[in-house]
């Protein structure tokens, strides 16, 4: 299970963890377990069958059901800035004072946010943004190139959308704004065009007129559908041999030789390697290894409309107000924004529905009916960087906390658990990603 779920910390645990065939089965090679089968689960699972190990995922809902069903659908490559850079942080204040705004926070889980709050602070800060930025356009480049690779061998490639994105300003002091940010990007070589007018409209015809300018970005691509691309990943892996099973994971114990894999069922599973890719419950089977790791939840909204509600052209961002339009091949997903609420309060589709109501304003002409409305867990580092490591345990690996780039990264991090796994040097570094960085 990557992320999403309504079940309590205490209670529980959503989990994946498949017993592999044991080599005796299947000829030479290690038994692996993941636990999650969510896209990062699954890539990782799929680089390791390909390698010719002898994988199981472990998920209690099932491949591909949960948060990496209902994303934004964005490879979003050139993404690079972290989520702590000076913009977001001077709108912090603005953003938290709107209980449907970008970035609400419930008054009362807000003490046991703090801490995360603190760190999330420090990391947009001279020194430790420089890193941070860096590191993620290191991974932007490798999982642009895993990604591509990875739709070939998987043919899936005819499902991935190359229309770039189109980020939309309403004044010329929020497109200062953007500036900077668009400037650090241009360093990594990343290519954009700002544009306004008719050309700004012949990119996405009927915009209201509220907004100036936008910035349009080529190198930006989608998926016709998030979840119908993670299941057709999955099916080659499956072909290949990986297997799943339904589980739910109540804990895991780690040994010398392997770690056991205890289910809610009571049952148990050894596996000679493991790793722990459950999205926003990884740091709670974390902690059953000793380790604390500062994860928070982004709880994502988004409503999917019938395909004919307006017709847009490529992903819309809009920015200032922290959510995106895109077109899918099955319907127009409107979602996005954040609110830090943990895994355990129930979900807030007031959310969904102003989020709703902008699109239509942004939009004239868009029709809101016939909605699905949804709301998933997307796991979060304090510095926006994902934790892909080894655990202090012996043969355990994490891969978890990619936030809202889950998908963009999953490819990038299937390859380095793969390399982790198999002995083999990494291509890009691991200290900025490392579980013992806090």
């Amino acid at each position: 299970m990557q992320e999403n779920s309504d079940e309590t910390e205490e209670g529980r645990r959503p989990s994946s963890a498949l017993r592999a065939p044991s080599p005796r089965e299947r000829g030479e090679g290690q038994d692996i377990a993941i636990i999650g089968g969510g896209i990062i689960g699954i890539c990782a699972a799929t680089y390791l069958t390909e390698a010719g190990r002898n994988v199981t995922i472990f998920d209690r809902t099932g491949i591909c059901e949960e948060t990496s069903s209902g994303n934004a659908a964005a490879f979003a490559f050139t993404d690079v800035l972290p989520l702590a850079h000076k913009g977001m942080v001077r709108q912090l204040p603005k953003w938290l004072a709107d209980p449907l705004g970008p970035l609400p926070i419930p008054p009362a889980y807000l003490p046991k946010l703090l801490p995360w709050l603190i760190r999330f602070w420090r990391a947009g800060r001279g020194a430790r943004y420089e890193t941070s930025l860096a590191a993620q356009a290191a991974m932007m480049r490798l999982a642009e190139a895993e990604w591509m690779g990875l739709l070939d061998r998987s043919g899936t490639r005819p499902m991935l959308r190359e229309d770039g994105s189109l980020e939309l300003y309403e004044s010329e002091a929020e497109f200062r704004a953007s500036l900077s940010g668009w400037a650090a990007r241009e360093r990594y070589g990343i290519g954009f065009n700002h544009v306004e007018g008719a050309e700004m409209a012949a990119l996405q015809p009927g915009l209201s007129p509220r907004f100036i300018k936008a910035t349009f970005v080529p190198g930006w691509k989608t998926v016709s559908d998030p979840k119908l691309l993670g299941k057709a990943v999955w099916a080659h892996a499956a072909r290949l041999g990986a297997r799943f099973e339904h589980a739910l994971v109540a804990r895991i114990v780690g040994g010398a030789d392997g770690a056991t894999i205890v289910l809610a069922d009571g049952s148990t599973r050894k596996a000679n390697q493991l790793v722990i890719a459950a999205g926003a419950w990884s740091h709670l089977l974390a902690r059953d290894l000793g380790e604390r790791i500062p994860l928070e939840t982004e709880r994502g909204y988004n409503t999917t409309l019938p395909k004919a509600a307006f017709d847009v052209r490529r992903q819309l961002i809009f920015s200032g107000h922290g959510f995106v339009i895109t077109p899918l091949e099955t319907g127009l997903r409107v979602g996005g924004a954040v609110e830090l609420g943990g895994i355990e309060r129930p979900p807030n589709f007031a959310r969904s529905k102003a989020m709703l109501e902008k699109a239509r304003r942004f939009l004239p002409g868009l029709d809101p009916s016939g909605g699905r409305e949804w709301m998933g867990y997307r796991p979060s580092l304090p510095d926006s960087l994902p934790v892909i490591g080894r655990a202090r345990a012996p043969n355990t690996f994490y891969a978890f906390g990619h936030g809202h780039l889950g998908l963009t990264q999953a490819a990038a991090t299937g390859r380095l658990i793969r390399d982790l796994v198999l002995g083999q040097a990494p291509p890009v570094g691991l200290a900025p990603f490392s579980p013992q960085r806090f």
